[in-house]
């Protein structure tokens, strides 16, 4: 992993803009600041753009869109790329409802993406590929690297599909990343998290498939050492030893 990424988001302090959903708001901001970026969520129309215009990245979260958010959505996307700043889009349940799908439909359409996150039953769903979902969450079973490579080719993005194995895709190459912990399933928001810190990795000046890769890669890693405290015994305990592992170094994750 390209420990420059993890040490550059820690020096720069990116402001992020978060459109992201309601039930996670407050876990991300703590996340990210536990990580190194600094949050900031702002989803009304009459600010959304501005506010995307003096971030650093800005996040897409569709976990709990209403019709009358996504025009905040198309602004902030809108104002990034006129930036030239990294946007994410992180399709929650895209499978779930034709309205979710319309949603993100409308924004790929009018926003470029720098990046595409989702779990596998959310990004087979992009690209057309048969997938079991239940709810927002992915239950089927395939190929998470042929996913990512569509994902990636049809819509001119790097492509991040998690799941046990995590799968990277950016110009037709194709990154596995194997760190995480089963705690991670268990807990609210550990996939919306994911896109800020992804988001503010984005920001750093690095190859982007080692952006993302290290991403990935700490936040599994973070999650092994925070399930292998000594007083972890379930997912209740576990959420505050995760953020406390945000924190650390690599070096400290790894035992070293």
């Amino acid at each position: 992993m390209n420990e420059s990424v993890i040490q550059q988001v820690r020096t720069k302090n990116p402001l992020i803009h978060n459109l992201t959903n309601e039930v996670v708001m407050n876990f991300t901001a703590n996340g990210l600041l536990a990580f190194g970026g600094s949050p900031i969520m702002a989803k009304a129309e009459e600010e959304a753009g501005e506010m995307a215009s003096i971030a650093d990245g800005v996040l897409i979260n569709i976990g709990t869109s209403t019709l009358t958010e996504l025009p905040a959505m198309k602004l902030a996307g809108k104002a990034a790329n006129k930036k030239g700043i990294p946007v994410v889009l992180d399709p929650v349940g895209i499978g779930a409802t034709s309205f979710r799908k319309d949603v993100v439909k409308q924004l790929l359409q009018e926003v470029q993406f720098t990046a595409i996150k989702g779990n596998a039953g959310e990004m087979a769903k992009l690209v057309d590929i048969p997938w079991e979902v239940k709810g927002v969450e992915s239950v089927g079973d395939g190929d998470g690297k042929e996913i990512a490579a569509k994902v990636s080719e049809m819509y001119r993005t790097t492509a991040v599909v998690t799941g046990e194995t995590d799968f990277i895709c950016s110009e037709g190459n194709v990154i596995e990343n194997a760190t995480g912990h089963r705690y991670l399933e268990k807990i609210t928001g550990a996939g919306c998290l994911l896109g800020s810190i992804l988001t503010a990795c984005l920001t750093t000046e690095e190859p982007i498939e080692d952006q993302a890769f290290a991403a990935v890669y700490f936040y599994g890693l973070a999650a092994e050492y925070a399930a292998a405290q000594g007083h972890v015994h379930g997912s209740g305990s576990f959420l505050p030893a995760f953020i406390d592992a945000l924190s650390r170094s690599v070096d400290q994750l790894n035992g070293a």
